[in-house]
């Protein structure tokens, strides 16, 4: 064991956060655990009727050091002496107002109850009427600063989402002295910052969200921000030039978290990115290979070598910008703002009587009540998966768009809204669940069809995350309906797995990610085939969900 070496990979997810220890020789995992956010559990500073989602940064502090802990715990002794480097990987955009230390405003007294003093998680679609604003006002300009965020700045985004704080909480516009994305906030974190401006921001985060582009000089000048708001003026002056690949090291683990977690100040910290571009790492991405990571929304992304398409600039998607997937190729991004929290919604509406009117029951006690409320609920998407899989398949069968949480891409418009066509009286729930896989399907559909069309071919499917692994009928639709292959990775936590295979690379384990990539990959153990029986009328179904999506917008 001592002349092992090993690295920790952090993802930070929408409900909870997972951690690994991996062996760098060969990606196998040590040790894992997961912290489920106790405060976002409870609904708290969440309100879903208006689209606002906050988190407390205590839930991200207090998961983080529980799961690495657990982890060192498990995986005994002789590990956490060889620990050599830490990553993270996290939502986003999920941006942050904080003080000039980096501080973000909840952890002070003043704002720890405040939501707009909190992380604004990346479904959060509170700010539509400020992106709608960045749009309009970007036209009046020769140079096209929407240009690699694929020409349309949607509200789950950076200075979206900064400008409507701003406007919202005047307590927290005069305390907030920068915004900082939270795969930017744990490494200064664990690195122990207490200057925002020496603050590593990735370029994953800075790229995809933030404007920031090489051919800008960095950032849009400050009379664009100004010009669209006077709350903006030289608001820029306390963020950044300079953005950092995650392979890069943002420093070495502070004193205080290395005796708080019981590691050694020469661990590393690696420049943090977002979960799903650590995902497709994880997930062993190949050039033109879309790497889906499907989970309760899907970020697709897609890597192609600089010379290729450095001249191409695919519309509607959620940006392209060299680096931020794997250093030196261009990473693109699109995706779906809701594809498990479909199945979750349907769910959700088929256990309201379990949730309200079971645990009130006459007939049975209370304990019973939630056993067999647990139980229904644990195998209700199984059940209706399989159900929904003997049903024959026609071209007039009901037929839904998946806009639950509006439409990332593409072409983002987070105001859009969901819709189910052609309900009869035998319409049930396995019908109506068909329904909702397929269009979840067709969303993806939309994304290839751009990539396509816009010069930029996608010559294989990649699925990684939960849904793929644990749902065959869903994968075997989207087979059925991308008429292509799909192979799912072995790896249940792509995302962890890929920040490990950066905590190697900052290390200087390998010299580049590439080469993490191909020594800790885990491979693949599924592919599902399309069903030729099924392509045809699938085909003619796509063209029914762009007609009624196009009514529907």
């Amino acid at each position: 064991m001592q002349t092992r070496s090993f690295v920790i990979g952090v993802d930070y997810g929408t409900d909870s956060v997972r951690s690994i220890i991996v062996d760098t020789s060969n990606g196998n995992e040590i040790a894992s655990s997961v912290f489920y956010y106790p405060r976002w559990k409870d609904g708290l500073f969440c309100n879903a009727a208006e689209n606002l989602f906050r988190q407390h940064p205590l839930d991200y502090v207090e998961g983080l050091e529980s799961t690495i802990k657990d982890c060192l715990q498990k995986a005994g002794a002789g590990v956490a002496s060889n620990i050599k480097a830490i990553s993270i990987d996290t939502t986003g955009s999920t941006p942050v107002a904080v003080d000039r230390h980096g501080t973000p405003l909840a952890l002070l007294p003043d704002f720890e109850l405040n939501p707009h003093a909190m992380f604004i998680l990346w479904k959060d679609h509170t700010a539509t009427k400020e992106a709608a604003e960045i749009n309009e006002h970007a036209k009046k300009y020769p140079v096209n600063y929407l240009q690699f965020v694929g020409g349309i700045y949607s509200s789950e985004w950076f200075w979206a989402k900064l400008l409507r704080t701003l406007r919202e909480d005047e307590q927290v516009r005069n305390a907030c002295y920068s915004w900082v994305e939270h795969c930017d906030w744990i490494p200064f974190l664990l690195t122990g910052g207490n200057d925002v401006h020496q603050m590593k921001r990735g370029v994953c985060s800075a790229g995809h969200k933030a404007l920031w582009a090489a051919e800008f000089g960095g950032l849009p000048p400050n009379d664009f921000f100004r010009e669209l708001d006077t709350l903006l003026n030289n608001f820029s002056s306390g963020l950044f030039t300079e953005t950092y690949t995650a392979d890069k090291a943002a420093g070495n683990l502070s004193a205080a978290w290395a005796e708080r977690l019981g590691l050694s100040t020469n661990v590393v910290i690696g420049v943090g990115a977002f979960d799903a571009h650590m995902g497709a790492v994880g997930g062993q991405i190949e050039p033109y290979h879309l790497s889906k990571v499907m989970g309760t929304s899907t970020c697709d992304m897609l890597v192609a070598p600089m010379d290729e398409v450095k001249d191409v600039l695919v519309r509607g998607i959620c940006g392209q910008v060299p680096g931020s997937v794997i250093p030196g190729m261009m990473g693109m991004e699109a995706g779906q703002s809701a594809f498990g929290d479909v199945y979750a919604w349907f769910k959700n509406v088929l256990s309201w009587p379990l949730n309200t009117l079971l645990k009130n029951s006459s007939v049975i006690d209370a304990a019973t009540a939630g056993a067999l409320q647990k139980e229904i609920s644990d195998k209700m998407i199984k059940e209706l998966s399989a159900s929904a899989s003997k049903l024959p398949l026609n071209e007039k069968d009901e037929l839904a768009v998946d806009w639950l949480n509006g439409r990332r891409t593409p072409d983002a418009n987070q105001l859009l809204k969901a819709s189910i066509t052609g309900l009869n009286l035998a319409t049930d729930a396995p019908r109506i669940f068909k329904a909702l896989v397929e269009a979840t399907c067709f969303g993806a559909k939309a994304i290839v069809e751009r990539f396509n069309n816009e010069g930029v071919p996608v010559k294989g499917l990649i699925g990684l995350g939960g849904v793929a692994r644990k749902s065959p009928y869903i994968m075997q639709t989207m087979a059925d309906v991308m008429n292509m292959p799909i192979r799912i990775h072995k790896s249940e936590q792509t995302c962890a797995a890929g920040a490990a295979m950066f905590a190697a690379t900052a290390a200087g384990i390998y010299s580049k990610v590439e080469d993490a990539m191909a020594a800790m990959g885990q491979g693949f153990d599924m592919e599902y085939f399309p069903d030729q029986s099924k392509v045809g009328i699938y085909a003619k179904r796509y063209e029914q969900y762009n007609a009624l999506g196009k009514f529907t917008e």
